[in-house]
């Protein structure tokens, strides 16, 4: 379960064209557990029982948000916030 939205879905370095930049893809549901866990301040077990997964998985997700927003800060990608591919069936 994800309850939130971001106020926006890009986030890329200044002065570079978002053609020239390798993208990197941060799910909703790592957004949602890095929400309620790193910008919240909530345990990974309150956060896993509000997303209805278990605590490992959101473990599992945090560390892939985690290194995901890392490379885009650290190797200067632009970051995007949504699905991979948009389902419309």
């Amino acid at each position: 379960r994800i309850n939130c939205a971001p106020a926006a879905n890009y986030f890329k370095p200044a002065g570079i064209p978002l053609r020239d930049l390798e993208e990197v893809v941060l799910g909703l549901d790592e957004l949602e557990a890095m929400r309620l866990t790193d910008l919240e301040g909530g345990y990974q077990q309150d956060a896993a029982a509000q997303m209805g997964v278990s605590r490992q998985t959101i473990g599992n997700i945090l560390n892939s948000a985690h290194a995901k927003v890392a490379d885009a800060l650290l190797n200067g990608k632009a970051l995007r916030i949504g699905p991979d591919e948009i389902d419309l069936g």
